[in-house]
This record gives structure tokens, C-alpha cells and sequence, in this order.
């Protein structure tokens, strides 16, 4: 049987019909929907985790205990996710463990585009890479076999491209494996150093055995077609030189990635006449080449920087564009911005009013950096934030104690956020730490998290109370503020700001996209008041815009929110729909 799937959702399959049983997550677009998927298979438990190191530990100790396991995350997790991974390398596994991780190339919804396949090259594991869904099903039951029978764990590399498209995919059984029981073996999980001593050479044989599985893997193809040109890649690009070239030339596809073959490339080379390498991002696979002294144009043709696609392949080519119809370009740039109602712009206005510094950090959050409000001064990672002030206001002593802050968004407290304030507790910095609590992990889809009180399939779970928690770490100040009450909101950052000790306070109303929360009537304006004095405007709320002179609300999108009721001086916003509709 086929089935239409996206990219992720095939790998969810895969791991299915590959007998996994465990996989621990931390969402992160493009590759949130995985794990999502795969919670609807009974047979496989799934779960949100804290974040991508709990989550490749998780993994682990599943491995250890002889079942098939699996992680995934966006390119930036396995930044997070890399302190295991090394030593993973050394240990290897018991049951097939693999590691799934989302690049993004051109950054659709990243801080960065960094190249997943450098991590497998550092750390010495295979990576596999499919180029479409249906690949991606049969890859991740390939990556589970080459897992467990080279002893090692599997890096898996998609990308957004391959992750949210869809191809038919068939559809297999699953196989079933039994517990084996399970057998103490010190020596070569306990990574003290008299034991990875001897699992180095282990690690380095293993590669070789890799390397000569590279040759004959069905992962790897050649397709010959005319043989003027040859042309290497793999991933998204093969699809795209496909769609460009068709049978015109020589393809070698890579699935195996690292490590790369060496005969089969050689050989494939000799067949062809002028050779190519199309790879996002870096170059990888030409370095490869160039270093087993084979000749080929890369990177000095194609940009080691954002996504290709066809049209930007048939320019390198000098090849002509099909003709296209194109978008009238006098349509508007639609800049992404907070929600109608959203419950972070009344505390971001708050801010950005007092001129405030604010350091940032990753969510939807981040979007108080943009027009009108300005309100962010930073944003590097998850729970940087937290862990920057401090060594802002060490460096800046009383004057940045006394106007800075810092933004965090709950999921991503949870994340990396408490070890940062931690540190500020401990190592005694007069830091304000907000707290963004919205109820939920928005920007990557509404994934629960451990502050929500339920767990990936909806059921009631423990939630961590961060009031408590906080006190906990030892913060004396902790106050809760509704975002949507201003005063509320400048009160709290005013006093907190003004007080010579940690503290922290909480911005918590839920995220207003999430199913239980109920609109209110949408507010109007009573234009006989309005003097269009546009202070509403200072909100970058996109329900309210200037319509003849006078200020607009868009029933459509208001949530009633009433947060710009307070910010006009004269009255002209009400909160009850009238006669008068602006």
C-alpha cells in the first residue's frame, strides 16, 4: 500500500517498521512534526523532553538497554545534543540508536545555517541523508541496521526542503523485536578515560569498515546518463539537478555521507568529463574530492550560503529560465509579527516605553525585536538570555543592574533557562530574569512542555511550578504579572529593576492560538474621539491600523484583548461594539 506522506511523517514510519520503541525530543522546526508523528503509533513511547541532551540520553539509556531508540531535532539541538554524542561515538550502542537532525538551509526559522555533517565528521559517525520521503522511510530501517551492526550511532540529516514536502510512500509491516535481556558491560559504556583509551581504535577501524561499506551501499548510486558532464550530490540538490538536467548527465547520488566513498567516486569520475559537486551548504563532499585528488568545480560556482533550487542551479549552469509568471511586485512585504491579542506585547511595549536593554532569547518572543516596538537588544540561543545578563550587568556594574533585563520564553526556561539563573543566584548578580509563560512551546507548533501539565499525547502529567522552582534556586523575588494589565506590567519592572537582588518575574497569560482560550469581543473606535494621534499604533498590534486619518480596528483578527484601550489618552477605543466602528 502507498501513502501520500511528508518527509517527516515518513520517517515516523520508518522508525515504526524499524521496531523502535523510544524516542525523546525537543521540538524545533523542521523537525517538530517527527516525534508528533510518530506519538501516534502505539507501539513506539514518545515524549517531549526537556531538551536535546536530555533527549540523545534518553536515547542512550533505551540503546543500553537493548531496544531500538531515536532522538531528533533542528541543526541547532544538536549543538545542545553534541556533549553526548562524542562519547556515544566511543561507547556505541546495544540496541540501533539514531540521531535525527532538521537543517535549514536559508534559515525559514533559525538563527543560523550551520552544516549538520561537519558534527558527523568531528565525532566520527555515519551520517545518512535521504531526498525525499520515500527515501526517508527506507533510509531510517537502513540506519538502524548499519547502527547495530558497526556498533555505532547514526546521525540522519534532513532538511526543510525533504522534511515538509510529500512524495508517495510504501507502506510495510513492522518488525517486531523482543527484549533481550540485558548483560553488564563496564568496560565499554563506562567512558572513564582507562576504558575510551581502548574504545579510540575501536572508533577508527570502525570508520574504515564504513568507509568500504560506502562502496557497495545501495545508500550511494550512480546513474549514467550522457557522460560530458558528471555531477555529484545529495539530498535536496539531487532533486534539483534531476528537474534541471533530467538524463542529460552523470549523476552520483550520495546517501551515505559520512564517511564518503573513495573508489566509487573515483571511478565515477573517470567516466565523466567535467565533474561537479552540488551540496548544501559547505564543501564537504568537494574538500572529499580535492583531497583524493580528483578535479571538480564546487563551491567557486555554487554559495555555501542559503537554499539552492532550480532556477539558482541553471544560473551557475548558464542555462536559460523557463518562463515564469511572477507575482505583481507591487504586493507588500508581510514581516512576521506577534499575534492579535498576543499575550508578550504588553510587557514588550512596557519595556520598550522605559527604553529598557533586554536581552533575548528563542521563541515567538523574538518578534519584540521588530517595528514597532524595537524591545530586543539581543538573541543568541536557548537560555542565553538568562545566562548573558548576568555577565552583562558583571560587566556593567549598578548603571546596567538598574535598566536591563532579560526575556525567556517558559519551554525554553525549561530548556537551558535554569541553569543560567542558577548562576545568577549563586554567583550573585543584581539580574531581572522575565519569565514569558504563555502555557505552551509556541513557535514550533503548540507542543506541551514540562510547565503544562501534560505530556505529548494530551494525557495529565506533573507540572513544574516556576514560582517555586525559582525559589527553589534560590531567588527570593518572585512576583506574577498579567501582560495585558500595563500598569501591572511597568510597576513590576520598574520596582524589580529598582531592588539591589535577584529576581524574577513572571509574564504569564496562555498564548491566545491555543484551542481552550475564548475570544472576547473585538474593541471599536469611537472616531468622533479619535484625534488620530496614532499611540495605539506604538503597539505593533496588526488588528489596528490608520484608516482616514483615524485610527481602524480589524474585527477579523481582534481578540479584545483591551491591552490599546489603555494607552489611549481619550477614551476612543472601547471595549464594547457600537454604532461607531472604526
Amino acid at each position: 500500500m502507498k501513502k501520500l506522506m511528508l518527509g517527516n511523517e515518513a520517517i515516523a514510519r520508518g522508525l515504526y517498521e524499524a521496531g523502535v520503541k523510544i524516542v525523546s525530543s525537543y521540538p524545533g522546526t523542521p523537525s517538530t512534526e517527527i516525534t508528533e508523528f510518530a506519538a501516534k503509533y502505539d507501539e513506539i513511547y514518545c515524549e517531549w523532553a526537556p531538551n536535546e541532551k536530555v533527549a540523545a540520553e534518553v536515547a542512550f539509556g533505551a540503546s543500553l538497554r537493548g531496544t531500538r531508540s531515536a532522538c531528533a531535532m533542528k541543526h541547532v539541538g544538536l549543538n545542545v545534543a553534541a556533549d553526548p554524542l562524542f562519547t556515544l561515538s566511543y561507547t556505541g550502542v546495544n540496541g540501533g540508536l539514531v540521531m535525527i537532525v532538521a537543517d535549514d538551509p536559508a534559515m525559514h526559522s533559525s538563527q543560523n545555517e550551520q552544516d549538520s555533517r561537519h558534527y558527523a565528521i568531528a565525532s566520527k559517525v555515519p551520517m545518512i541523508e535521504p531526498a525525499d520521503a520515500a527515501e526517508a522511510k527506507e533510509f531510517i530501517k537502513e540506519a538502524y541496521k548499519i547502527s547495530e551492526k558497526y556498533d555505532t550511532p547514526v546521525l540522519f540529516r534532513m532538511c526543510t526542503r525533504i522534511a515538509h514536502s510529500q512524495c508517495p510512500v510504501e507502506l510495510s509491516d513492522r518488525e517486531e523485536r523482543e527484549l533481550p535481556a540485558y548483560e553488564k558491560n563496564p568496560q565499554k559504556y563506562i567512558m572513564a578515560p582507562a576504558n575510551a583509551v581502548r574504545r579510540h581504535p575501536f572508533v577508527e577501524e570502525r570508520t574504515k569498515r564504513l568507509s568500504e561499506l560506502g562502496e557497495t551501499t545501495a545508500l550511494n548510486r550512480t546513474e549514467m546518463g550522457g557522460t560530458e558532464t558528471g555531477i555529484i550530490c545529495s539530498g535536496t540538490c539531487y532533486q534539483y539537478v534531476k528537474e534541471v538536467f533530467g538524463d542529460s548527465v552523470s549523476v552520483l547520488k550520495l546517501g551515505l555521507i559520512n564517511p564518503l566513498p573513495v573508489k566509487l567516486i573515483q571511478d565515477f569520475a573517470a567516466k565523466v568529463g567535467k565533474l561537479y559537486v552540488i551540496e548544501e551548504l559547505d564543501g564537504i563532499i568537494e574538500t572529499h574530492l580535492k583531497t583524493i585528488g580528483i578535479d571538480c568545480v564546487g563551491k567557486e560556482l555554487f554559495s555555501p550560503i542559503g537554499e539552492y533550487n532550480q532556477s539558482s542551479i541553471r544560473a551557475a549552469f548558464g542555462l536559460p529560465q523557463p518562463e515564469t509568471v511572477s507575482a505583481d511586485s507591487q504586493i507588500p512585504v508581510r514581516p512576521p509579527v506577534m499575534c492579535s491579542g498576543c499575550p508578550h506585547r504588553g510587557l514588550f511595549y512596557t519595556l520598550a516605553k522605559h527604553k529598557i536593554t533586554t536581552l533575548g532569547d528563542i521563541g515567538c518572543y523574538t518578534l519584540g525585536s521588530t517595528a514597532p516596538l524595537f524591545a530586543l537588544d539581543s538573541t543568541l540561543c536557548m537560555g542565553a538570555s538568562v545566562s548573558g545578563i548576568h555577565g552583562f550587568n558583571k560587566a556593567g556594574g549598578k548603571e546596567s543592574e538598574n535598566r536591563t533585563v532579560c526575556v525567556i520564553g517558559d519551554s525554553t526556561f525549561m530548556h537551558s533557562g535554569m541553569t543560567g539563573l542558577v548562576n545568577i543566584s549563586y554567583n550573585a548578580s543584581n539580574s531581572t530574569v522575565i519569565i514569558l509563560d504563555n502555557s505552551i512551546t509556541g513557535m514550533t507548533g503548540h507542543q506541551q512542555n514540562p510547565t503544562t501539565g501534560y505530556n505529548i499525547k494530551g494525557d495529565p502529567a506533573a507540572a513544574v511550578n516556576l514560582e517555586e522552582l525559582c525559589h527553589a534556586i534560590g531567588i527570593k523575588r518572585v512576583r506574577v504579572v498579567d501582560p495585558y494589565n500595563l500598569k501591572e506590567c511597568e510597576d513590576a519592572v520598574l520596582e524589580e529593576l529598582a531592588i539591589d537582588e535577584p529576581s524574577v518575574i513572571i509574564s504569564r497569560r496562555p498564548c491566545v492560538l491555543l484551542k481552550y482560550v475564548k475570544a472576547k469581543p473585538p474593541v471599536k473606535v469611537n472616531t468622533d474621539k479619535c484625534v488620530g494621534c496614532k499611540m495605539c499604533m506604538k503597539l505593533g498590534c496588526p488588528s489596528v491600523s490608520i484608516k482616514n486619518g483615524k485610527a481602524h480596528i480589524d474585527f477579523t483578527q481582534c481578540v479584545g484583548c483591551g491591552v490599546c484601550t489603555q494607552l489611549c489618552k481619550f477614551g476612543a477605543i472601547e471595549t464594547e461594539v457600537g454604532k461607531n466602528e472604526g
